[in-house]
């Protein structure tokens, strides 16, 4: 039974991941050729420090909007923080994996039973779940896809 399964028994591996200084045409030419959604990325000691998804390219692709204004007296107020501006114009101005991953990758260790990971797939409303060591070092993936192949299997 699928419940029974650790996320170990069911992950992608090895894992295809980036680094932050890896240029972004690069990143994305890798998830084209392997037919995935998204990256872990790695520091140089291996250690998981973010993730680049098709959610981050978009932002990318989408352009930079500011958001709601009014003006009033030749002034422009705006209806939204500008202080979260900051991460929109990187990610759309952005040349490098570190300039447009998210910096809180989901993750979890590979002893994680599959119910548990699916759990947590859902919670987070995330499409994938880097699997990583007792030194945060990348190990697997496990994706939506690896859990319903996993039920498929089990049925």
């Amino acid at each position: 039974m699928v419940v029974q399964r650790s996320v170990a028994q069911v992950m992608t591996a090895p894992v295809i991941s980036v680094g932050p200084d890896t240029p972004l045409q690069e990143a994305v030419q890798l998830m084209s050729s392997h037919h995935i959604s998204g990256l872990p990325v790695v520091a140089a000691d291996g250690v998981l420090v973010g993730e680049l998804t098709e959610q981050e390219l978009m932002v990318r692709e989408s352009g930079f909007d500011a958001g709601p204004y009014v003006l009033l007296l030749d002034s422009v107020i705006y209806l939204r923080n500008p202080l979260g501006w900051d991460k929109e114009v990187h990610q759309v101005l952005g040349n490098t994996v570190g300039e447009l991953m998210g910096s809180h990758p989901h993750s979890c260790g590979p002893e994680l039973s599959l119910s548990q990971a699916a759990r947590l797939l859902h919670d987070r409303r995330t499409q994938r779940l880097v699997v990583v060591d007792a030194d945060q070092r990348p190990v697997g993936v496990l994706t939506r896809g690896d859990v319903v192949r996993a039920l498929a299997e089990s049925a």
